[in-house]
């Protein structure tokens, strides 16, 4: 049998990350969809959102992405949320067998009152 391989990223929210007044943390959450929304356009992100009612609540979401693990890690250091700490990374190689999943190009997001109005 043959797979595909894709590298996914969890998104966590530390247990030290800063408490930061609502302005400050829309602002940074702003920042870091606009830059999500970046790696979509350039192709290099295949599907990213939000986890609701789970388990954990500290993982808050999930990428998947067209390169390597390596590079995932470091397009990720650079998103505004994980550099101010509020988000950290977990970085891993997700096996499917060949064409079980399929990705469509959708734009995604560039801020709150963008993914909030639902058009």
């Amino acid at each position: 049998m043959r797979f595909d391989q894709h590298t996914v990223v969890l998104l966590v929210r530390p247990p030290d990350a800063p408490e930061l007044p609502l302005d400050a943390a829309d602002r940074l959450q702003d920042a870091h969809l606009a830059h999500q929304a970046g790696l979509v356009e350039q192709g290099l992100v295949l599907a990213a959102g939000p986890f609701v009612d789970a388990d954990d609540e500290r993982t808050r979401g999930l990428v998947v992405l067209s390169v390597s693990p390596q590079e995932a890690r470091e397009l990720y250091h650079n998103d505004p949320a994980v550099r101010a700490g509020r988000l950290s990374v977990q970085v891993m190689s997700w096996m499917v067998p060949e064409g079980i999943v399929r990705f469509e190009s959708v734009p995604m997001p560039r801020s709150v009152l963008e993914a909030a109005a639902g058009d």
